[in-house]
């Protein structure tokens, strides 16, 4: 019988179940109203892999899902109140870096994640071409000097890398992924995953490289669309993996899998870009799949039962 709340006897913390939920990642980011990017695609992501995402706003977009037209920056302090209250309640297990918006964002947040080095940092440089040039060097400046010597993995494209952490290449090929990987270690970044490096034939090369060696690579097929919000998406999901307790490589092939479905299910909401589908595993599905699974429930239509292996497709 169920004792009325009133009655029912106090039990202390030692009486109640060791929590086994989902491992939190706290992640910094800018608010983002198209869906594209920003908290609300990193929320989607860590939830889709199992993860549980603690969100701190860092500020706003004005966008669509073509493009960015400005953004709103919260002040320093109110970033890191957001966190530090969190911080104090719960056990986050990595930590998330993306747009930041400011220098003085970015080292509140770098104070932070020194303040609680046992958590893994993976750090994300998105495209910022659509920004002002006085802005966007002032960023990557700080973000260089501050956050990088803290950062676990950084995350980026290859051309975005490249103009970042290489501006003085002068080498008539393109610099390859250990060069940028040892130019991100020479600001103490022990791994640099770095996607989309141009490859023939309308494919690229996604490598995760450390100062010293190429780790681990993967080939991907270009799809023809053009998406906005695959490295939010990809960096959110490999931070999510890391948190579940995942060695590096294993974490990067699992995020970039869950990627390149996300992309494969793409759609286009507006008049602009197509934008990842990250949760493509939770569509229904479609009628050929049902006469499928049908004809697979059916004895009489399996041919060597007990002897057809199912396709390994990974449910996040």
């Amino acid at each position: 019988m169920t004792l009325p709340e009133a009655d029912a006897p106090d039990r202390d913390d030692d009486d109640l179940p060791e929590d086994d939920g989902p491992a939190c990642v706290m992640v910094f980011n800018a608010s983002d109203p198209s869906g594209a990017g920003g908290l609300g695609a990193d929320a989607v992501t860590i939830a889709s892999v199992g993860g549980h995402a603690l969100t701190v706003a860092t500020g706003a977009y004005a966008r669509d899902s073509a493009r960015i037209f400005e953004y709103f920056a919260l002040d320093e302090e109110a970033v890191a109140e957001q966190a530090r209250a969190v911080l104090e309640d719960m056990q986050v297990d990595v930590v998330k870096v993306g747009f930041l918006g400011t220098p003085e964002n970015v080292s509140a947040v770098a104070e932070i994640t020194a303040d609680y080095e046992e958590a893994p940092v993976i750090a994300y440089m998105p495209d910022l071409s659509w920004w002002r040039e006085d802005e966007i060097e002032a960023y990557l400046d700080a973000f260089r000097e501050l956050l990088l010597p803290q950062a676990t993995v950084l995350v980026g494209n290859h051309s975005t890398l490249w103009r970042w952490l290489l501006p003085d290449w002068t080498h008539q090929r393109s610099p390859t992924p250990r060069d940028i990987a040892k130019a991100a270690g020479e600001m103490g970044v022990p791994y640099t995953l770095v996607t989309g490096v141009p490859l023939p034939e309308q494919f690229v090369e996604n490598v995760l490289a450390s100062p010293q060696t190429v780790l681990s690579t993967a080939k991907f097929e270009l799809f023809d669309a053009v998406f906005s919000g695959a490295g939010d998406t990809l960096s959110a999901a490999l931070a999510a993996l890391v948190a579940h307790g995942n060695d590096l490589a294993e974490a990067t092939a699992e995020a970039l899998h869950y990627l390149d479905r996300s992309l494969d299910a793409g759609f286009r909401p507006g008049m602009g870009n197509v934008l990842p589908d990250r949760m493509f595993w939770a569509q229904p599905e479609t009628e050929e799949e049902s006469e499928t699974d049908e004809a697979a429930q059916d004895p009489g239509k399996r041919a060597l039962e007990g002897f057809v292996m199912p396709p390994h497709d990974t449910q996040h």
